[in-house]
């Protein structure tokens, strides 16, 4: 799909731009969409975040929480018990991404699907050259 020049003005172009920025300085990283997925399972303290998580440190999954937080994205509770337990859970607000990650699954599936294809032709031509 291409974009349709008809419609393209500078504004227009200006604020499809602008869009995009403040989309991707929100989910910057490649932490935040995978601790929405995580998240989504139901709350979870932050040592069950970091082992499902796997190879993240704990500044760092302690940094991306609290960006998430202040983009509403999720919520951290606190409860008053012996030692104190913290669990993360995502707001009513984080369901708005629901179709950007529907769509950037489908592009990955559809993204390594063309290159273990184009892959597999190259092989292919690579022994019939040789």
């Amino acid at each position: 799909m291409a974009f349709k020049k008809e419609n393209h003005t500078r504004e227009t172009c200006n604020a499809s731009l602008n869009a995009v920025k403040d989309a991707l300085y929100v989910l910057n990283g490649k932490w935040k969409l995978p601790l929405i997925l995580t998240l989504q399972n139901g709350p979870m303290r932050f040592n069950e975040i970091q082992k499902s998580i796997g190879e993240i440190t704990p500044k760092i999954l302690s940094k991306e929480l609290k960006d998430l937080e202040l983009n509403e994205f999720l919520q951290r509770k606190v409860f008053a018990t012996t030692p104190v337990t913290v669990t993360y859970e995502l707001t009513e607000y984080s369901g708005s991404l629901d179709k950007v990650i529907d769509e950037l699954r489908n592009w990955g599936v559809q993204h390594r699907e063309r290159l273990v294809a184009s892959r597999k032709t190259n092989l292919v031509l690579d022994e019939i050259e040789a």
